[in-house]
């Protein structure tokens, strides 16, 4: 479980250190072709990688935890 707290440790700053790409959903009225047209460069990327692999890596060690439990 100490393992589970530092992975979603990581994941939260990894998500918080990317950049905002669009005014969120509101930006999708007359600007789409901005909303899914943004390339991610440099440290945007790498942050974008990260995220999806400790994304991937809470997933699995959550499952793990909830099926040693029961």
């Amino acid at each position: 479980m100490i393992l589970d707290a530092l992975v979603a440790i990581i994941l939260i700053a990894s998500v918080l250190g990317q950049e905002a790409k669009s005014s969120g959903m509101g930006g999708m009225g007359g600007g789409a072709d901005t909303v899914f047209s943004s390339k991610a460069r440099g440290m945007d990327a790498l942050l974008a990688r990260v995220t999806v692999v400790f994304a991937t890596l809470f997933a699995v060690i959550t499952i793990v935890i909830a099926r040693m439990t029961n």
